[in-house]
């Protein structure tokens, strides 16, 4: 943890602003200006690029997954610009939530991959990178989206140990645990065989 240098009323304003950030639904709102339809009707019924990508629409799933990274990236940057590490991690964490829970949505959101992507970088590059590579071998060699973001939440604690970052531990545990709640479906799925692949409509 990072020592909390900032004031009460600071952290508070960056975790509203952190979770303001998180909650726009990027796939929603892209996918109703793109006129694939209500992302509720389709596949999983959420928000994340993945869904979007069961559209068929390859754009507006890449374009998704940017924002809802980005979301992640701009709190964070622009929370430690404004005050220090402990408002960066405040407003990353509740970009985090804002995006899982938004209350546009009766927080019914996302399952967070893309966002807490988006706020490793931000927060440490290097385990970031670490992160999204990961993702990717996680992903690519089952070919199933979920398993790529369990193997890359459970590889952030260890990379940030290995690469000179344990003051972003306990905040990398708190996003790990959420990835895992929100993804506590596909797991069951995945263990019964049925989870989709990925470019698969379910």
């Amino acid at each position: 943890m990072p020592l909390i240098d900032s004031t009460l009323p600071a952290l508070a304003l960056w975790g509203v602003i952190g979770y303001l950030l998180g909650s726009i639904p990027f796939g929603m709102v892209l996918a109703k200006v793109m006129g694939l339809g209500n992302l509720r009707d389709i596949g999983s019924g959420n928000i994340g690029a993945t869904n979007v990508l069961r559209t068929g629409n390859k754009l507006a799933a890449a374009l998704t997954l940017v924002l809802d990274g980005g979301k992640g990236v701009v709190a964070v940057l622009a929370a430690r610009a404004a005050g220090g590490e402990d408002l960066a991690q405040i407003a990353g964490l509740m970009a985090m939530i804002g995006h899982c829970y938004p209350v546009w949505l009766r927080f019914a959101g996302g399952k967070g991959v893309a966002t807490f992507l988006g706020i490793v970088l931000a927060l440490a590059f290097p385990v970031g990178v670490g992160c999204c590579l990961a993702w990717l071998a996680g992903a690519f060699a089952t070919r199933i989206s979920s398993m790529g973001a369990l193997v890359a939440s459970v590889a952030a604690v260890p990379l940030a140990f290995l690469l000179g970052f344990p003051g972003a531990v306990a905040l990398l545990i708190l996003l790990g645990a959420l990835i895992f709640w929100r993804h506590r479906g596909n797991i069951a799925r995945i263990r019964t065989g049925t989870e989709p692949k990925i470019g698969q409509k379910k």
